[in-house]
């Protein structure tokens, strides 16, 4: 006899899944049924069936009546927005499809499909039935067993993973029978149940592992080394105990059917065809009916139809896009909001919702220097208000922020925004602290793909297929461009409710891919978190020395006039040394220099990479060089940099962006400070610049080593770890187990030099060929050193195999703390290109968890220094280091509070370090 093989599908879970992969084509038939969570759910049981061939199958579906777990807690699920209107009329059609399928619905009162599959499972397991649970709810894993397996829908490639007890246990750190508590330590917000705050992924499970249970670990608390474990079991005790009953599915549902009574004998062709007929699924119609349909639209018989959408769209195929939409009067609400009363009754009207999105209109681009000259406030998506502000039909600044204070500072209203800082600094800044949860649009967007473009416009038409109204249809372009202070309020109401509008919508799906991509903990525990942290750091800025750049610039002035006439002298002849052309003849041509391959337009190559290879022989290259950093120093920095100057503040504010590195490390600009120079002792004066106010002095807090602790944190080497934990120089030791020597005491500095380029280059996917050119040896002996390192640190090769292998399989990484790298060319035929990919691949979750641990410890402790209410203001992030400006009252304990604070930000294999400096400028202080 066969063996029996169990599917069980979670019905909600899947058709949500469908209903946001297919949101962005807008489906509909000629009846307007919404089409696209139905071909969606149609794909999922098409594939299922195809390829496991089930012998027993059934779908599982929560039903509109409260739970027991509802009975539990009143505020279970309470955050949860209302089902979209495409399931509400598509998931009745599913069901009905499913029947076609031949297969059975079922549900239970009181209980949820989690529960039921859970039960039927459970049962089938003991009779050694094969189970596979189908559904990309994380929650599943718990149920996991000998002859239970989950399938786990793959976002990106299609088709699904299958998890078994050990993938159970490469997700959660814990194998199925411990998910429940680890679950309990984490929470889950989705459906409102609290966890233990400050202990997270990485945390949960070495927890559970250590104690066996959460109620042993809870026990042990009080003589826990951790900090942030001990006063956290200690204090959401009774959160975590009510979360464990809350996450655990029931195996024990009464009255529930039996497995073997949902036996599947195959699908009513006739039946199923059509339905798939009716929804004017033309691929799907021709399997089961085995005709063929006709388009509902004939496109040459009527020009008026020309701009329909073509209803009959194939699961695997378009034949066109379907047009954008646009803004249509008769369809969305968008009110001027101009009166007191009216104002007051928006207030009124908004003070129950759970979310809302806002939006400034101002009449600039920088936070610190514009103002405010209107808001839009969205919360029903179609439904927006337009209030003026600071103009002559608007409201006075004071009055309208007065009367919005409430619903802005309300704790338990979450706050949507595309470029939330942008907006929260424009409202701080005229007096108005926006509080609560905060959703960024742009900032998911980032998550979920950093290489797609986030702007508000292209984010609508990507997910929503809609065309927002251009800005520059408002206000011009070029030359003729005006500030939407000049316009008339009603001018700008469109515009501005459209905003808001489409933020929301977008905030509505975005939320949804940030949880089927697992990204929900990263977004709201640290990105969504750190906006309003790197705010107050721009809004505090820092002061400058502007006498001291005064000198500063007359100094390099006079050395770039010697090093003028120096290059003129061995040149022997005057020219101009800023054009890439006339330099190229002087060298190559007049001076006889050997010259590389010529550009595009036949002119010699005078780049960077090719002066440093001259000047290692010649002497004309390396006054190039040292002429165009001067130079290039003196402009971009010692130049630029008091222009910059805030004249209302006398402060420097530089912007912090989380949205442009695909690591997720930070940048700045205006001016962009992760540039500074640091190796030079000219580039290192310009911090020099950089000083503390008076009464304060600068703190600089600078992780050491980070990413070398993290790779050895994350690929377990043994040695590198004991390194760390002994706190020996990493180098040293590298260069001790690499060149065979007895003991660190015979590393010399040469050995330590060359291990050092080791140590940041192999991690990185550096070649034997990349190593000895930087090393200046053979390849030979690059080749070598790099067997002897992976020789002695197998724990870094393996990591290496295995990052790419995942790579490969899953087409992204991921960092310890789940941010997410897609590698679009992992699998690329091109070899160079897939060497890059490889090397991305490799790199990525070691800076980006970098970045990661530097923002939590941000976060921290800005919690830190608003709770004890002290006055030592966070300034600056530049790569591993923070800059504070620290009042002299508090000198005493704040470096140690800080170092404490940043060492424990995330808990490692091996221990975070951070080196402190106390001085009146960030050069003495690094």
């Amino acid at each position: 006899m066969s063996k029996s093989l169990l599917f069980l599908l979670d019905g909600m879970a899947l058709a949500y899944r469908s209903h946001f992969a297919f949101i962005s084509s807008n489906l509909k038939n000629s009846e307007g049924i919404p089409t696209g969570p139905i071909l969606g759910f149609a794909n999922t049981l098409e594939k299922l069936l195809e390829e496991h061939k089930p012998t027993h199958i059934a779908v599982a579906w929560d039903t509109q009546a409260p739970t027991f777990r509802h009975e539990m807690d009143e505020d279970y699920k309470a955050n949860r927005p209302p089902q979209p209107e495409e399931l509400t009329i598509g998931i009745p059609l599913i069901k009905e499809m499913i029947e076609g399928y031949g297969i059975e619905n079922i549900e239970q009162d009181g209980y949820e499909a989690d529960d039921i599959i859970g039960t039927v499972a459970d049962r089938a397991n003991a009779e050694d039935v094969e189970v596979f649970l189908v559904t990309p709810d994380k929650d599943f894993m718990q149920l996991v067993h000998d002859h239970i397996t989950m399938y786990k829908p793959d976002n990106q490639n299609g088709g699904f993973n299958l998890i078994d007890r050990e993938g159970v246990k490469d997700y959660f750190g814990v194998y199925p029978e411990k998910v429940v508590d680890v679950l309990a330590i984490l929470g889950d917000k989705s459906d409102n149940i609290p966890g233990v705050k400050g202990i997270g992924k990485k945390g949960a499970p070495k927890l559970i592992n250590k104690y066996g249970t959460l109620e042993a670990a809870i026990e042990d608390a009080p003589n826990m080394s951790s900090k942030r474990h001990r006063e956290g079991l200690q204090e959401y005790k009774e959160e975590a105990l009510h979360a464990k009953e809350m996450v655990k599915i029931k195996t024990d549902v009464p009255d529930t059917i039996d497995w073997e009574d949902l036996d599947w004998h195959g699908a009513d062709d006739e039946k199923l065809g059509a339905f798939f007929k009716r929804m004017e699924f033309r691929t799907l119609t021709e399997k089961y009916l085995g005709e063929k349909i006709q388009r509902s639209i004939d496109k040459k018989s009527d020009p008026a139809d020309e701009n329909q959408q073509d209803l009959f769209i194939a699961e695997d195929e378009t034949e066109e896009e379907s047009p954008l939409e646009s803004y249509d009067e008769d369809i969305v609400t968008y009110e001027l909001v101009d009166t007191e009363q009216k104002l007051k009754e928006l207030v009124k009207k908004l003070e129950g919702e759970k979310v809302f999105c806002f939006d400034t209109e101002t009449d600039g681009v920088d936070p610190m220097k514009n103002k405010l000259v209107g808001l839009s406030i969205s919360a029903t998506p179609g439904v927006a208000y337009y209030i003026p502000i600071n103009g002559e039909q608007g409201f006075e600044e004071q009055e309208a922020l007065d009367i919005l204070s409430p619903l802005f500072t309300n704790p338990q209203t979450t706050k949507v925004a595309h470029n939330f800082k942008f907006d929260y600094m424009m409202l701080r800044r005229a007096g108005l602290e926006v509080k609560g949860e905060a959703f960024d649009t742009m900032i998911a967007a980032y998550l979920l793909d950093a290489d797609q473009k986030l702007k508000m416009d292209t984010l609508a038409e990507t997910y929503l297929n809609y065309q927002p109204i251009p800005i520059t249809d408002l206000i011009g372009s070029g030359r003729k461009q005006k500030s939407m202070d000049e316009f008339e309020p009603e001018e700008v109401r469109i515009y501005a409710c459209e905003d808001a509008d489409i933020t929301l919508r977008l905030y509505e799906i975005l939320r949804d891919k940030l949880e089927g991509d697992e990204l929900t903990d990263i977004a709201e525990q640290l990105e969504f978190p750190l906006m309003e942290v790197l705010a107050k750091m721009e809004m505090n800025g820092i002061l400058l020395d502007q006498a001291m750049l005064e000198e500063l610039s007359q100094d390099l002035r006079d050395e770039i006039i010697e090093l003028e006439q120096e290059i003129y002298e061995k040149a022997g002849t005057e020219f101009n040394i800023n054009s890439p052309k006339q330099l190229g003849e002087v060298m190559f041509d007049k001076m006889g220099l050997p010259a590389g391959k010529k550009t595009k337009t036949g002119q010699y190559s005078t780049a960077e990479s090719v002066l440093k290879k001259l000047a290692k022989d010649y002497e004309m290259p390396d006054l190039i060089l040292e002429y165009r950093g001067l130079s290039k120093l003196k402009s971009t920095y010692v130049d630029a940099l008091p222009k910059l100057i805030n004249e209302e503040t006398g402060r420097i504010h530089t912007d912090f962006n989380q949205h442009i590195a695909a690591t997720g490390r930070l940048s700045s600009s205006n001016p962009n400070l992760q540039n500074i120079p640091i190796r030079t002792e000219r580039g290192r004066e310009i911090r020099k610049a950089f000083v503390a106010d008076d009464g304060f002095q600068l703190l600089s807090a600078d992780y050491s080593q980070v990413e070398l602790r993290v790779i050895a944190s994350m690929s377990g080497d043994e040695n590198m770890i004991e390194a760390f934990q002994n706190d020996e120089d990493i180098h040293s030791r590298t260069a001790k187990e690499i060149f065979d020597l007895d003991s660190i005491d015979d590393v010399t500095s040469d050995h330590r030099r060359k291990a050092k380029e080791v140590n940041f280059g192999i991690p990185y996917g550096v070649s034997a060929y990349g190593l000895a050119n930087r090393l200046g040896i053979s390849n030979d002996e690059g080749k070598e050193m790099i067997d002897q390192y992976f020789e002695r640190f197998p724990g870094i090769q393996e990591y290496i195999n295995e990052t790419k292998a995942f790579a490969k399989e899953y087409g992204y990484v991921k960092t310890l703390m789940g941010r997410r790298r897609y590698i679009s060319d992992i699998n690329a035929s091109n070899w160079n290109r897939r060497s890059f990919a490889e090397r991305t691949a490799i790199n990525m979750p070691i800076q980006g968890t970098a970045a990661d641990i530097i923002k939590q410890a941000m976060i921290d402790i800005q919690h830190y220094l608003e709770e004890e209410q002290l006055r030592t203001r966070m300034l600056l992030q530049v790569h591993d280091e923070l800059i504070f400006e620290v009042p002299e009252e508090e000198v005493d304990m704040i470096p140690e509070n800080l170092k404490g604070l940043m060492e424990n930000a995330y808990e490692l294999d091996c221990p975070l370090k951070v080196d402190m400096g106390l001085a009146d400028n960030w050069l003495k202080a690094h």
